[in-house]
């Protein structure tokens, strides 16, 4: 795949750029490795420093990184701008609470007293160079969500970002730069995929983030397992959304609208399954349904667009198969369903009902603005379906039972469980997911602490 910027809305390639060469990579890791040295022996006072920097500079610009975002990967404008304005909240969030995320514990002295010691400490130290294999659908959170901890923790960050979004690739090295932290301290990798694996191997690179596909999570922990190497990875979802009789229609179906074709739909977070009580399936689909075709699709500098160009035109064609293997075995197309014609990688809000297991889109992610219909007899039924996935990134219910919601939370195989609400991701909540959506935490104290050697301090007596 080239590394270029190519306009989803009509399919117009902008901008193409040459891939760095080995001698280009090899200076870059050397002076990750100089850098991560001296980087290492900063206070976290002074890092907070440089963050709330790169925070202030990031809102600046945050017009005109947000015309780039949407001009390389589609997304509507007005949802790159808040991105823009999430990452610039993040970053001050960890420049403010890193000093304690980090500090020194000190277990009570009775729980350690058999273990010979005067005196114990955990210290949270850095790890060194860190790889971050980052995908193009939020091309700036994705990144700054790993480098704001990565960098207060002391680490110095390579980032080899999705192909297709190089010019915010090569802005997120310049922010960093220009906020003042040392060269060498964050830098982007214009590489191919088949690079990664040489660049993981090499010793000076400590661990590895990923979020991303499956196979592309499978070759990294593959690798990264070989070589002993800390990985977090955060891979695909298929979230479920439950509705139960008690819960608020209404809001339950408006939200569910928003959940569903956040980011054109493409988002692992993304509510994509739609599991309905029976006694209230019927109301919410037609509230659900009238909701997602009313959703203005169109050019996503436009700013009453609600659903831009898909990603990519692969991605198109791997959406338009799910949705007519799905017809094919039965599915109902309640609206949506037919590719547009005109320029871009279109696709219109879809809802499917009748979905069976037989079906590959009950298994495997559908990445834009489809979604699925089931209809539950009870709450065990609910969440058997929920569970019927590889998945397990997060979950929504709506009930106002707190017995169900008790049940739910128990029950629901998923990192996380958002109650009368749709998923989000915030700088203070650990984010997450189990089976194949992956393992490891980003965010708040889980996710500074992952790229830590957590070591044991002992003092003798």
């Amino acid at each position: 795949m080239p590394i270029a910027t190519v306009n989803p809305a009509n399919g117009e390639t902008l901008r193409t750029y040459e891939a760095m060469g080995e001698e280009e990579t090899e200076r870059r890791l050397q002076l990750a490795e100089a850098t991560f040295r001296t980087y290492r022996t900063t206070t976290v006072e002074e890092r907070a420093r440089l963050l709330h920097r790169a925070a202030d500079l990031l809102d600046e610009d945050r017009r005109s990184i947000a015309e780039v975002m949407t001009t390389e990967m589609g997304k509507p404008v007005g949802q790159a701008r808040a991105e823009a304005a999430k990452c610039a909240k993040a970053m001050r969030w960890y420049a403010d609470h890193a000093a304690d995320l980090l500090a020194d514990e000190e277990p009570d002295p009775s729980d350690v007293k058999d273990s010979g010691a005067s005196r114990v400490l955990v210290r949270y130290r850095p790890l060194g160079p860190v790889l971050a294999v980052m995908p193009w659908n939020f091309p700036l959170w994705q990144v700054v969500r790993f480098a704001a901890p990565a960098l207060m923790a002391g680490n110095v960050g390579l980032l080899k970002h999705a192909s297709n979004v190089p010019q915010t690739a090569l802005y997120l090295e310049d922010l960093f730069h220009r906020a003042g932290f040392p060269e060498g301290c964050f830098q982007t990798l214009l590489i191919g995929s088949a690079a990664v694996d040489d660049i993981l191997r090499d010793e000076r690179v400590r661990a590895a983030t990923l979020t991303g596909s499956e196979p592309a999570g499978r070759a990294v922990a593959a690798t990264a397992g070989e070589m002993i190497k800390k990985t977090v990875l955060e891979l695909g979802g298929s979230d479920p959304f439950v509705v139960m009789p008690s819960a608020d229609l209404d809001r339950a179906a408006e939200v569910a609208v928003t959940a569903r074709v956040q980011n054109t739909g493409q988002s692992c977070i993304a509510a994509k399954r739609f599991i309905v009580h029976t006694d209230v399936y019927d109301a919410f689909a037609e509230r659900f349904t009238r909701g997602m075709r009313a959703l203005t699709t169109g050019d996503p500098m436009d700013e009453d667009t609600d659903v831009g160009p898909l990603a990519s035109e692969q991605g198109r064609k791997d959406l338009v198969e799910l949705v007519d293997d799905a017809v094919r075995s039965g599915a109902r197309v309640l609206c949506g369903g037919e590719l547009p014609d005109g320029p871009g990688w279109y696709y219109p809000p879809t809802v499917l009902a009748g979905i069976t297991r037989d079906m590959r889109v009950h298994r495997e992610e559908a990445f834009g603005p489809v979604a699925t219909l089931y209809r539950a007899a009870d709450l065990d039924e609910a969440v058997l379906i929920a569970n019927d996935s590889p998945f397990g990134l997060s979950s929504n219910v709506w009930t106002r039972d707190e017995a169900e919601v008790g049940r739910f939370v128990r029950d629901l195989e998923a990192g996380g469980v958002f109650v009368n609400g749709m998923t989000a991701s915030h700088p203070a909540l650990p984010f997450g997911g189990v089976k194949r959506s992956g393992y490891g935490r980003e965010l708040s104290g889980h996710g500074i602490r992952e790229f830590c050697n957590i070591t044991t301090v002992w003092h003798g007596a």
